[in-house]
């Protein structure tokens, strides 16, 4: 990426951050898109902890895909996001797309944690 780049995304995620925050009711989700990897962590900001993490590079999700760092891998961890937010007894979150831009893995994902029923 050119400094450019990382720039503007440092900068939006400051931006973002300023007006996003997470309580044990309502955590934020945030977002890490690496090039190989998709991050996604349920954090509650009051107490500076974090509730759940999942990532695309983790055992139980290689052995459903291979890689981790296209649309298909981020719409398959929404879906499991979701699923083990709502087994942790979370249905509401804030969303925080981590500075990226809201499109191609960080919508895809998005809309797959929506679909299976968490509200953001």
């Amino acid at each position: 990426m050119k400094k450019k780049n990382i720039e503007a995304i440092t900068i939006r995620h400051y931006r973002i951050r300023k007006k996003v925050i997470g309580t044990k009711e309502r955590p934020r989700i945030s977002l890490y898109r690496g090039l190989k990897n998709l991050h996604a962590q349920l954090i509650d900001d009051k107490n500076n902890k974090i509730i759940l993490s999942i990532s695309t590079g983790a055992d139980d999700f290689k052995k459903q895909l291979r890689y981790g760092g296209n649309v298909k891998a981020a719409i398959s961890l929404g879906q499991m996001l979701a699923k083990k937010a709502k087994e942790a007894g979370i249905e509401k979150a804030v969303f925080d797309r981590g500075g990226y831009l809201y499109h191609g893995r960080i919508k895809a994902f998005a809309d797959a944690a929506r679909k299976e029923g968490l509200i953001f």
